[in-house]
C-alpha cells in the first residue's frame, strides 16, 4: 500500500486544492495515469499516478484545500514507484512525474476552511476552486455569468481574472475602431479604486520576502558584446520560424550558454535542502514567465543536453502553457537555476531576487547599440558601434563568493560572444 501526498507544486506554493478526482476507489490505474486535478494560487495541474495498481481510498474530497505533504489517497500498487532520481548513467531519461509517494507522508495539518465551491458529486454544475470562489466573492462576480474554459466548462482562475480586469476598464459609448496604435496595458481609473490582494500576488510576496530573509543576496553586472550573436540570429530566424514554428530568440542562445557554464561551475547549479547545499546533477533551467496578475517559473529539464533549437522550442512551449494554464507537473518542479528575461521589456540593469531554494538567478537585459572602445587590427584603440547587453547575476553569498560568481558570469559572456554564423543550432 502506498500513500499519494500533496506534491510540491512550485517552490513558493504551500498548499493545493483538490478540484476533481479523475479516478474513483477500486479503479485500476496505470503508471502515470492522470489521477487527480490540483489547483494552487499559481497553476492548475493533473497529478499522475506514481504506481500501477488500484486506487483503494480517497482521503481528501473535492473542493478541500490542504498543505503540501498531506496524504491524498492510498494506492494498492502492483508496479514500481516513479522515481524522482534517474540512475547516474541515464541522464536522458524522462524527468520526475509525480508526487513523493515513496516518501513517508507528513503529518497532515488542519484543513483550510473554504467557501462554497459548487454542488456535490453528480451535479451538472462544474465545481469552483476555492481560489476562484474567493475572487468571485471579493469582486461580487457571479461565476454562472462567465463562460468557463476549464474541464467540463469549469470557470478557472484565468477566467475570473479576465472578468475582473474587464470590469475595471471604464465603459465606452461605442466600440473603438481597430487601429495600429498601441493600447496601454492598464487603464487609468476615473477615480481612486481599491485593488484587493489576489492569491497569486500573496504567494509571490511571501516567496520573495522569504528569499530576501533567507539568502545573503549579492549582485554583479557584466557587459556582453552580442554583435556577432545578433547577426547570426538575424541570418537564421526566418528560416527557423518556417521550419520549427517558433521564434529563434536571443534567450535560447543565452540559456544554452548558461547551461554550458553551469556544467563547469556546479556550485551555482545547486539548491538548499535540509540545511545543506546540494550541487545538483541535472541542469534544470527555470524561466520567469509573466502571466495575468503575476509570474510563474516553469522548468526545462536537463537543459544542458539540448541544442539551441531544442531550447527555443522548449522555452516557447512552457511559456505558452504557463499563460494558458496547461503546465504539466514536472514542468513546475525541480528547477536548479533560473533565468529572467526582463530585457525584453527594455530594462538595462536589474537586481533579481533568488528563486528559493536555488542559489543564483541570471537576468538578461535589453540589447542596445552604443559606441565601444575595441582594438583595431594593429592593436590600437578604436571606437565602434556594437550591440551590447548586460548580464545581471544575483547569488547567495552563503553558497559562493563574488570571485566564483564573476568567473561563472564571465564564462557565460565568453560563450555568448563566441557565437558566429557557423555556430550549430541543432
Amino acid at each position: 500500500m502506498a500513500t499519494l501526498t500533496m506534491p510540491q507544486l512550485g517552490e513558493s506554493v504551500t498548499e493545493g486544492t483538490v478540484i476533481r478526482w479523475l479516478k474513483q476507489p477500486n479503479d485500476q490505474v496505470a503508471l502515470d495515469d492522470p489521477l487527480v486535478e490540483i489547483d494552487t494560487e499559481k497553476v492548475n495541474v493533473e497529478i499522475p499516478s506514481p504506481f500501477a495498481g488500484t486506487l483503494s481510498r480517497i482521503m481528501v474530497e473535492e473542493g478541500q484545500t490542504v498543505p503540501i505533504g498531506t496524504p491524498l489517497a492510498e494506492i494498492q500498487g502492483t508496479g514500481e514507484p516513479a522515481s524522482a532520481e534517474q540512475p547516474s548513467g541515464d541522464r536522458a531519461a524522462r524527468p520526475p512525474t509525480a508526487a513523493a509517494a515513496s516518501a513517508p507522508p507528513q503529518e497532515p495539518m488542519p484543513q483550510t476552511a473554504q467557501p462554497s465551491t459548487g454542488s456535490g458529486r453528480g451535479s451538472d454544475t462544474p465545481k469552483l476552486s476555492p481560489v476562484v470562489a474567493r475572487l468571485a466573492a471579493q469582486h461580487n462576480i457571479d461565476p454562472a455569468t462567465l463562460r468557463g474554459t476549464g474541464a467540463g466548462g469549469r470557470v478557472t482562475k484565468k477566467d475570473m481574472l479576465a472578468a475582473i480586469e474587464a470590469r475595471s476598464a471604464p465603459p465606452s459609448e461605442a466600440s473603438p475602431a481597430v487601429t495600429d496604435a498601441p493600447r496601454p496595458l492598464m487603464e487609468r481609473p476615473s477615480e481612486d479604486r481599491a485593488v484587493p490582494e489576489t492569491p497569486m500576488r500573496r504567494a509571490i510576496a511571501d516567496h520573495m520576502i522569504r528569499s530576501r530573509r533567507t539568502a545573503a543576496h549579492a549582485w554583479l553586472v557584466m557587459e556582453t558584446d552580442v554583435t556577432a550573436l545578433a547577426a547570426a540570429r538575424s541570418a537564421r530566424k526566418d528560416e527557423f520560424r518556417q521550419r520549427e514554428g517558433v521564434t529563434l530568440t536571443y534567450l535560447a542562445f543565452i540559456a544554452h550558454a548558461a547551461a554550458r557554464a553551469l556544467q563547469e561551475f556546479p556550485r551555482l547549479n545547486a539548491t538548499w535542502q535540509d540545511g545543506q547545499l546540494v550541487e545538483r546533477r541535472d541542469i534544470n533551467l527555470g524561466f520567469a514567465v509573466d502571466v495575468p496578475d503575476g509570474l510563474v517559473v516553469p522548468v526545462v529539464h536537463q537543459a544542458d543536453r539540448m541544442s539551441i533549437a531544442a531550447l527555443a522550442r522548449a522555452i516557447a512551449g512552457i511559456a505558452a502553457r504557463a499563460r494558458d494554464g496547461g503546465l504539466k507537473l514536472h514542468e513546475i518542479q525541480g528547477g536548479t537555476f533560473t533565468i529572467d528575461n526582463t530585457g525584453a521589456f527594455g530594462t538595462t540593469m536589474s537586481a533579481p531576487i533568488i528563486h528559493q531554494p536555488q542559489v543564483a538567478i541570471l537576468t538578461t537585459e535589453a540589447i542596445s547599440k552604443r559606441p565601444v572602445v575595441i582594438p583595431d587590427r594593429d592593436g590600437a584603440d578604436a571606437l565602434a558601434i556594437r550591440a551590447m547587453m548586460n548580464l545581471c547575476l544575483s547569488f547567495d553569498h552563503r553558497a559562493l563568493d563574488g570571485a566564483l560568481a564573476a568567473r561563472f558570469t564571465a564564462r557565460v559572456k565568453e560563450i555568448i560572444e563566441a557565437v558566429d554564423p557557423d555556430t550549430p543550432i541543432h
